[in-house]
């Protein structure tokens, strides 16, 4: 019988507030559950808007500790209720100063499994994140989920190849990466890099991207997200480029094996010859 996982995502308009964010993110994932979604991930920072469009402390207020802050305690209750794995991407703080782009990892039971801080923080117009976020300084973990082996990379990540690397490594078969680009900026590559990197690593993307203005700055966040298999082909459609939609896809996991078999790109790493790749 085929190892099919139905999993879901979710890119969003932003509300102008916290709570109605919250709750429209609810709605979609128990619309998601009722069509047998057995897992769902949101965007970068998914309660907030991208306040990173501007350098101001005032958008320090969007911070919360994870796990034990309320949004992550809040998502805990719908992985209960919805029995979904949920991938929660907030704006952390661990303690005064040190602060965190950041993804919370909950099972389908509601147990929170751990987290991923962002490592690579862009600093360029409209994104500045330097401003805000610490680089992650927690590797690239993989989490046994009710689903299988699910990881996360966070946005600017996706351009840089050897936490994509890492993760196959760890055994990922479903890696979310939760973004917020704009239409000017990189849209040509969002179809480009993430297949190239389900490719090279052998393992399901779902891509996640914000859609429309917000308040805070001019970037066109122009979704388009999509899931794309361990053969760089889209499952499905992609989502609109202009308005908020709810994905839900079968993943047969079971392609992971057969690319894996047919390819062999893991036998034949050649780790011993890459020591230079690490050199400052």
């Amino acid at each position: 019988m085929a190892n099919v996982v139905r999993a879901a995502l979710v890119q969003a308009t932003w509300t102008g507030d916290t709570e109605s964010m919250i709750a429209k993110h609810e709605e979609h994932a128990r619309e998601a559950a009722r069509q047998g979604a057995k897992v769902i991930g949101f965007q970068e920072v998914f309660n907030a808007p991208y306040f990173c469009q501007v350098q101001d402390e005032e958008h320090y207020r969007w911070a919360e500790p994870v796990p034990d802050g309320p949004t992550v305690q809040r998502m805990r209750e719908l992985a209960r209720e919805t029995g979904m794995v949920i991938v929660v991407p907030v704006f952390e703080v661990e303690q005064s100063g040190f602060y965190f782009n950041t993804a919370a990892v909950i099972d389908a039971d509601g147990t929170y499994l751990g987290k991923y801080r962002k490592h690579h923080i862009p600093q360029v117009k409209g994104f500045w994140e330097k401003y805000y976020f610490k680089p992650g300084n927690l590797g690239w973990p993989v989490f046994d989920t009710a689903v299988g082996r699910v990881g996360v990379y966070i946005c600017y990540d996706r351009h840089f190849p050897e936490g994509w690397r890492q993760l196959g490594l760890e055994g990922a078969q479903l890696v979310y990466n939760p973004s917020a680009t704009s239409r000017g900026l990189s849209a040509y590559l969002w179809q480009l890099e993430q297949p190239a990197a389900a490719v090279a690593n052998e393992y399901f993307i779902a891509a996640i991207n914000r859609v429309g203005q917000e308040e805070y700055g001019d970037n066109d966040f122009y979704g388009t997200s999509y899931f794309v298999d361990p053969r760089g082909q889209f499952v499905g459609e992609t989502a609109s480029d202009k308005t908020e939609e709810l994905l839900v896809r079968d993943l047969d996991f079971d392609l992971i094996d057969e690319v894996r078999h047919q390819w062999a790109f893991y036998r034949d790493r050649r780790p011993d010859a890459y020591e230079g790749l690490v050199q400052p």
